[in-house]
């Protein structure tokens, strides 16, 4: 899936799209006052705006990944590991080997946490948006303690008194900050809010 990026322009949304896209927006707007660019992580970007439109789409073009070596079909990447003796004779009597049973340990990892960290990647995008674009917004500072908290009821609730486009851009970003149960719950808002 191709990450988002938007480009404000005051409280005003004037772009979503990929990286060029929002870069080719800025630069249409380089001359106004008040333009920001936000990444898929909530943070803002200074997108290098020299050079004209040819120049910003050849530095922001999508650049296509490049096979490395080791099972390039499967995108398997060689790197250095340093364990302790036990750990190395433990993953060579393991079924496989040692690259099959580190692989296995990091997916069971990786799903364990999954939940945990994508709460916690959005919390962090909400907030960095919105200590940009927000900060001096009234209850910025009691939408932020609730989105921490994991009140979504009483983050909306703050949330609704903001300019749309950036109340529309923080549900974006919280969309999964109050668990498995919430983001169906705040897209179900976003959507009320829309018509």
């Amino acid at each position: 899936m191709e990450e988002r990026y938007i480009v404000f322009h005051g409280h005003r949304r004037v772009a979503s799209g990929s990286r060029l896209d929002a870069a080719l927006a800025a630069h249409a707007l380089a001359a106004e006052a008040e333009v920001l660019a936000f990444g898929p992580d909530g943070r803002g970007i200074d997108f290098d705006l020299t050079g004209g439109a040819e120049r910003i789409s050849e530095r922001y073009a999508p650049i296509e990944a490049t096979r490395g070596r080791g099972r390039p079909k499967l995108g398997v990447v060689a790197r250095e590991v340093t364990l302790l003796p036990r750990h190395w004779e433990w993953l060579a009597s393991q079924p496989g080997g040692a690259s099959v049973a580190m692989r296995k340990l990091v997916e069971a990892a990786s799903r364990a946490a999954e939940g945990p960290d994508r709460i916690r990647t959005a919390r962090e995008a909400a907030y960095r948006f919105a200590s940009a674009m927000a900060g001096d917004l009234p209850g910025f500072e009691e939408a932020m303690r609730a989105l921490f908290a994991g009140e979504d009821m009483a983050f909306e609730a703050r949330i609704d008194l903001w300019p749309g486009d950036i109340a529309a851009q923080m549900r974006t970003y919280a969309a999964e900050a109050f668990g498995p149960d919430q983001p169906a719950d705040l897209a179900t808002t976003s959507a009320s809010k829309a018509e």
